[in-house]
C-alpha cells in the first residue's frame, strides 16, 4: 500500500469516526424517564372511573415509583391514550410553589385537552402527546393501551 493510500484511508476512517461520535452524543437526546414496570388493568366504564365514561374524559392513576403517575385520556369509544406524568423537559427538576418544593409533574388544564408541566409551564396536547408550548421539545412519554370494550390494559 502506498503512502498516499494510507493517508487517504486514515483520513476517511478519522472523518467517519468523528461523524459517528458527533451525531450519537448530542445534547439534544430525548431524556430517559424511568417509569418502572407498568402493567395495569382498569374498567373505564365502571363508576370507579366515572370521568372515563365519556369521550374526552381523563383520570390520573397512581402507580409505584419511580413513575409519578399516569394520565389516562379517552380519545374515542374504543381508544385511550396513557401518558407518564413525569415531564420530558428536565424530568428531575423541582420548583417552589408557595411555601413548598415539589417535583415537576404533568397536570391537566381546565379545557381537558392540554397537559401542563407544573414547573416549566411546558404544554402538550393530550390527543397525541405532542408539544404545544416550550421549553419542552419532546412529546410526552406514552404507554401502550389495549381496550376490549370492557377492560383497558396499560403497559410498557
Amino acid at each position: 500500500m502506498t503512502a498516499i493510500k494510507r493517508i487517504l484511508l486514515f483520513a476517511t476512517l478519522t472523518a467517519g469516526l468523528v461523524f459517528l461520535l458527533s451525531t450519537s452524543c448530542g445534547k439534544d437526546d430525548q431524556p430517559i424517564i424511568d417509569t418502572g414496570y407498568i402493567n395495569i388493568f382498569i374498567y373505564p366504564n365502571s363508576t370507579e372511573y366515572l370521568d372515563l365514561n365519556t369521550i374526552g374524559g381523563w383520570v390520573y392513576l397512581a402507580v409505584n415509583p419511580p413513575s409519578r403517575g399516569i394520565l389516562v385520556y379517552r380519545l374515542s369509544l374504543d381508544e385511550f391514550k396513557a401518558f407518564e406524568r413525569t415531564p420530558t423537559y428536565k424530568p428531575d427538576s423541582c420548583c417552589t410553589t408557595g411555601s413548598s418544593v415539589v417535583c415537576s409533574k404533568i397536570v391537566m388544564d381546565n379545557s381537558g385537552l392540554i397537559a401542563i408541566d407544573t414547573c416549566s409551564g411546558s404544554e402538550w396536547l393530550v390527543l397525541d402527546g405532542s408539544v404545544l408550548k416550550g421549553p419542552a421539545t419532546y412529546p410526552l412519554l406514552s404507554f401502550n393501551t389495549v381496550y376490549d370494550g370492557e377492560v383497558l390494559h396499560i403497559y410498557n
